[in-house]
This record gives structure tokens, C-alpha cells and sequence, in this order.
């Protein structure tokens, strides 16, 4: 606690102790105890959520002998480039690379498409069947029709098997984050658009020129969750991109590259000295090493929007 310093001064005819502010700070052994502690906490907190990624790192430069030998370490004591040559020897990775980077921007701009407008049409207590429409969305956030239902209907009925639409357009909308937009947009204040509807503008141009520049923390945050589920998502192009491989995603390219090593390594033919040069655990490093790196460079442009956007939709009713 912050000590003041209090100066004697006559005021009206009487003597009155004025204060000229803190001087310092308190150094009693229980504050300098509880800082210790805090600290001591925050700090073994920190460690325990960066080692992980420390010892990934270091073990996708590793050799797979040291691997199997040592069980934990941060450096390796031979640094080697196998799993990296492994995985980049593969010529369609670059293709794969690109494709994930459309997936993830056209999924992205659709999914804040859709969750944007109908999040605004729902923010809207005069919209007629407005709560049947919440009571749907609120039934899908909890009940699905399945894996097998979803495939007869994108592939059989729609007929987007082997397009890229089988992957963008079935998770359109995420109901949840729908909902907490939707609140977000309760607590923009309604003068606001009752004045931009004075001066002429509609429920579109109040939407584009009121309310969106207004959300821009909500927008960051719940786009960045949209292109992380895009980036990371492989089993939809599993599973509806069968016959073209030049469409597939980086991260099932990964896959595969993964299920080639561990086939390999269960070879019989190979020799005891062709398994220790053969790089199956460092290749699964060396894996989510390439398939985190490049979303984790959007994180630190948009970390600022996170607590603001999520929260203020969360504590609105």
C-alpha cells in the first residue's frame, strides 16, 4: 500500500494536515510475502504453458534416436532437418498450402456473412417470429441430425461432393457465436441508428454504417475462432474430396504424411539402424509445428479484441 506524505498548513486560523501525495510504497513483510507468492504462482503458470511448445519445437529438430532416449528436453543435443526434408520433400504441400489459405479466407468472410446478418435481423425485438427463430437456433446448438444425414444431404441431394462448398457451407453459421453477436448488437445503443434512420438511412446502410464500425471487436474475435476452425479442419475434405487430391488442405496432407511415416516405421523389412534414422516421432512435431505457426502470426494482431469482443456479447441479455 502506497504511504502519504501529509505537510502542516494554516488554513482559516486553524492548523490542518494537508496531503502531498504517496512517497512510496508499503514494505511490511506480509505485502512483500503475498507478492512473492503471487508472482512465484504466475510465474510456475507460465512455465507449465510454454514448455510444451518449447519441447515441440526442439524435438521437430531432433533425431529420432535422441527421441526414443531421452524423454524430455528443451535443446537437442543433435539438431537435424530430417522431419522438415520429410515433410516439404512432398511436392504437393506447397498446392496444399494454398488451398488451406483459400479455405480459410472464403470460409471466414462467409461464416461473418451470415452470423453477421442474421445475428442483426434477430437483435431486433420488432422482427415477426423473432423468438421461433432463437428457439430453432437454440434446438441446433444442442441437437444435430449427424455425420451420416450431413453426408447424404451435401453430397447426394446438393450435389457438392468434390467442391469446395461441401466444406464452406454447412458451418455457415456457428449458432453460439451467432447468439453472442446477436447480444453484442442488443447493447449497441438504439439512438444511434434511430438518428442515421432520420437521416434517411435504411435497416441495410444502418447495419454497414452504424453498427459494423461499432463491432469491430467482436467481428476480430469471432473471426480469427472461424479461421482457426477453417485452418485446422481436415476431416470435412476427408471425407467430401475423395477423388481430387490437388484440393486437399494442408492439414490433411499432413495427415497423410503422418500415416506414411508411422506405416514405414511398422515396416518389417526394416533394419534396427533404418528405424533410428527414420524420423516418425519428429515428423509428428515437426507436423504441428507447420500446421500452428502460420494462424498463430494472426493471433498477436488481434489479441487486443479478444476480452473486449467476447465479453461484452456474453454479459448482455
Amino acid at each position: 500500500m502506497a504511504k502519504k506524505k501529509f505537510q502542516t498548513a494554516i488554513v482559516d486560523g486553524r492548523e490542518m494536515k494537508v496531503s502531498t501525495g504517496a512517497v512510496g510504497v508499503d514494505t511490511s513483510v506480509g505485502s512483500i510475502i503475498m507478492d512473492v507468492i503471487i508472482y512465484g504462482l504466475v510465474g510456475l503458470i507460465s512455465i507449465t504453458t510454454i514448455l510444451p511448445f518449447i519441447y515441440i519445437i526442439g524435438a521437430s529438430f531432433a533425431t529420432e534416436f535422441e527421441l526414443q532416449t531421452r524423454p524430455m528436453f528443451l535443446i537437442p543435443h543433435d539438431v537435424t532437418l530430417s522431419a522438415y526434408k520429410y515433410i516439404f520433400s512432398s511436392s504437393k504441400l506447397v498446392r496444399a498450402f494454398g488451398n488451406s489459405v483459400f479455405i480459410t479466407i472464403c470460409g471466414t468472410a462467409i461464416n461473418l456473412f451470415f452470423t453477421v446478418t442474421m445475428a442483426y435481423a434477430v437483435s431486433k425485438k420488432y422482427l415477426r417470429g423473432r423468438n421461433i427463430i432463437l428457439n430453432l437456433v437454440i434446438f441446433s446448438m444442442f441437437f444435430s441430425g449427424g455425420m451420416i444425414p450431413g453426408y447424404i444431404v451435401t453430397g447426394s441431394w446438393l450435389g457438392l461432393k468434390e467442391t469446395y462448398w461441401a466444406i464452406l457451407l454447412p458451418g455457415a453459421i456457428s449458432a453460439y457465436n451467432m447468439m453472442i453477436v446477436k447480444n453484442f448488437f442488443q447493447g449497441i445503443p438504439q439512438e444511434l441508428e434511430e438518428s442515421a434512420h432520420l437521416d434517411g438511412c435504411n435497416d441495410l446502410m444502418s447495419l454497414i454504417r452504424i453498427v459494423l464500425p461499432l463491432s469491430a471487436p467482436v467481428l476480430a474475435t469471432f473471426g480469427l475462432f472461424y479461421a482457426v476452425g477453417h485452418w485446422n479442419s481436415y476431416f470435412s475434405a476427408m471425407i467430401y474430396l475423395t477423388k481430387n487430391d490437388k484440393m486437399w488442405p494442408l492439414q490433411l496432407i499432413l495427415r497423410q504424411i503422418i500415416v506414411a511415416a508411422e506405416a514405414s516405421a511398422s515396416d518389417a523389412s526394416l533394419t534396427e539402424a533404418d528405424l533410428k534414422d527414420l524420423p516418425e516421432q519428429s515428423v509428428k512435431m515437426a507436423v504441428i509445428v507447420v500446421a500452428t505457426v502460420p494462424i498463430m502470426c494472426v493471433y498477436p494482431f488481434l489479441q487486443k479484441y479478444f476480452v473486449k469482443g467476447v465479453m461484452v456479447g456474453a454479459l448482455k441479455g
